[in-house]
């Protein structure tokens, strides 16, 4: 299972020990019978850097998106901190390939955005490496799932348990890419799970939602398939 794991969740405004506690514990539950690709996002810390760079007209996109895909890094190394030599990966992976070899020794493998991509964020990455390993792909952000608007700040927003690839597809990418932005799923991303007809389910920081994924159970969030 790959598992992109969005910033905010990582480092939120006040960091919350007890979500990366529970997360730790709830994928081990389930070293038995799956191994993980976790691939870390940037959240509020790369927006802030890139908002900063973006008062200095000469930065262009890549060097904006360089900013954020530094930031992914450092919090796949903070994460592969919390889980552990024992569990996790001890080197950053910079590549797909470094991403599967270090499965064969470890249940668990941390990164964060690989390389630079036009138009794409470490979302695109988890989409990538989905595919590469024929693994289905759980999108974890700071709502419940997909809505019609961004519940945070339009309270008519309507919850969408489920839409197909194509229908998302054409959501995404109605709207303009621009580095650091916040949606649930970039639209390259949005795209290559279309393409790939890769199983997606996006969700929230409650772990309970992830046990409830991976033993097959109805859960709390969006499922993006057929």
């Amino acid at each position: 299972m790959v598992i992109s794991l969005g910033g905010s969740l990582i480092v939120p405004e006040k960091v919350d020990f007890k979500f990366l506690k529970k997360f730790k514990s709830t994928l081990k539950k389930h070293y038995k019978n799956w191994k993980f690709v976790i691939v870390c996002g940037g959240g509020s810390i790369a927006r802030k850097y890139i908002a900063l760079l973006e008062h200095n007209k000469k930065n262009k996109e890549k060097e904006l998106s360089m900013a954020g895909i530094r930031i992914t890094r450092m919090n796949a190394l903070i994460l592969m901190e919390i889980f552990g030599k024992k569990e996790a990966n001890d080197t950053l992976p910079t590549d797909m390939k470094d991403v599967k070899d270090s499965l064969h020794k470890n249940k668990v493998v941390i990164c964060g955005a690989l390389r630079y991509a036009p138009s794409s964020t470490s979302d695109g990455t988890a989409a990538k490496l989905a595919n590469y390993l024929n693994a289905e792909f759980i999108n974890m952000t700071n709502v419940k799932g997909l809505f019609t608007a961004n519940p945070k700040t339009n309270k008519n927003a309507r919850f969408i348990p489920y839409e197909s690839w194509k229908d998302f597809d054409k959501r995404a990418n109605a709207m303009k890419y621009h580095s650091g932005q916040h949606f649930v799923l970039d639209q390259k991303a949005a795209t290559m799970i279309r393409k790939d007809k890769i199983k997606t389910y996006i969700i929230d920081g409650n772990t309970k939602e992830i046990d409830k994924i991976l033993k097959g159970q109805k859960f709390i969030g969006t499922l993006i398939c057929g």
